[in-house]
């Protein structure tokens, strides 16, 4: 992209095309999609392997719009997380980054799998704060509730903090470690009345090993936290689409550290979940436990406690934590796209205009989406409000660890601003 002043174009239409990187020697290694926000934001990708190609990207852009910070979410199928993070290293040495594996990307083409994408941060709207919280399993949560003390003390400290209005919270937490309840609630607890969202972190349905990166950092069974303060409008919001149904299951044997039920109602749980939907217990897989949601009834809201994947026992795995006693409802989904489309639309009004949207989204939605044969159609609709982010093994928002859910962070228009 040129390193034009960008005012002259439609705030609600990104400027987007085709970057090329050139080698030592002045060959082309790269073509990568770059798309630069009203707002300032700017969104890189690829579907390519070399890492130090798309690095060299990153930089050049960063150096154009001055960006001090980075998000990024790679499928591991394509980029290795090391070889990203030294590229990174060794090219964009003055740029801080966190992020991690995903399953599935958004990018500003709609749904895609097998990518890389890059959010790069212009210094002179946002001031960031990061950090890596390694060794989940065996961590305190008032460790990760002192974390977030400590970067909340970070950020009044940057420069330009003094000019922001506003401060939202990330989270991106391994979504194999069994950890994601209790970490989101201790940043909760950290962050008093900012908001949280996030997603956990995948690696293409393998559910083998996730991973994430900061600042050289690259690690499994681990979290990262990132305070954002901008002067940009924005608006935090979450969004479903199942209603309950009256047909309960009631989890009467599990293993709640591996988050597996062995029994519902008494009953072989694969045998009775199938009853209950049904469908033969034999034919279940991530397609049926993504059309056939369960949720759980907190505090007067539902949510879902979604169904990963049947054991040759008949036992389940769940993305959310589970215990003997919970209660679950089976689900009736609604129109996934009709559903989305409303609350996008209600985002829009309360901010007076959407520029773009970073967003997680939940793998099961994505599987849902294409068992329904609405995936071309929920691909449009997050193409067209600029909604970039990645797949996910489960969603953060505010205090609560969900599943099959979209949570997202909009921004406005830069004008509302000022």
């Amino acid at each position: 992209m040129s390193g034009e002043d960008n005012n002259d174009f439609d705030a609600r239409v990104p400027d987007t095309h085709k970057n090329s990187v050139e080698g030592n020697a002045g060959e082309k290694q790269l073509a990568s999609s770059s798309t630069r926000y009203a707002c300032g934001l700017s969104a890189l990708t690829t579907d390519e392997r070399d890492a130090g190609a798309f690095a060299r990207a990153i930089a050049a852009e960063a150096a154009k719009i001055d960006a001090g910070f980075a998000l990024l979410f790679f499928s591991q199928s394509l980029v290795d997380a090391a070889a990203l993070s030294q590229a990174l290293e060794t090219h964009a040495p003055a740029l801080a980054y966190a992020g991690c594996s995903t399953a599935g990307e958004i990018t500003p083409q709609g749904l895609e799998e097998g990518h890389v994408l890059a959010l790069l941060l212009p210094s002179a709207s946002f001031s960031t704060a990061s950090t890596m919280v390694e060794n989940l399993s065996s961590s305190g949560m008032d460790r990760i509730t002192g974390e977030v003390a400590g970067l909340r003390r970070l950020l009044r400290g940057r420069a330009g903090y003094e000019g922001t209005k506003g401060t939202f919270a990330l989270c991106f937490i391994d979504g194999l470690s069994y950890a994601e309840e209790a970490v989101t609630s201790a940043i909760h607890w950290g962050l008093d009345d900012i908001p949280l969202i996030g997603g956990s972190a995948g690696d293409d349905l393998k559910f083998e090993t996730t991973c994430l990166i900061s600042n050289g950092k690259v690690a499994s069974d681990s979290a990262v936290i990132v305070l954002i303060a901008t002067e940009i409008p924005f608006h935090v919001f979450k969004t479903d689409n199942f209603t309950p149904t009256d047909e309960k299951l009631v989890v009467t044997a599990s293993d709640p550290d591996h988050r597996i039920v062995r029994e519902f109602n008494a009953t072989n749980a694969a045998e009775e979940y199938a009853a209950s939907v049904g469908i033969v217990p034999q034919t279940l897989t991530p397609l049926s436990f993504a059309s056939h949601p369960v949720v759980v009834k907190v505090g007067g809201e539902y949510y879902c406690r979604s169904i990963q994947r049947m054991h040759p026992d008949g036992s389940l795995s769940f993305f959310c934590a589970i215990d003997d006693g919970v209660v679950l409802s089976i689900a009736q989904p609604k129109n996934m796209v009709e559903s989305t489309r409303a609350a996008l639309e209600d985002v829009s009004d309360r901010l007076g205009g959407i520029d773009m949207i970073l967003g997680f989204d939940c793998v099961l939605r994505r599987l849902d989406a294409r068992n329904r044969q609405v995936f071309r159609d929920i691909s449009e609709l997050y193409r067209v409000n600029n909604v970039i982010g990645f797949g996910t093994y489960g969603e953060q928002y505010r205090s609560m660890h969900l599943n099959q859910t979209f949570t997202g962070i909009a921004f406005g228009e830069r004008q509302a601003a000022e």
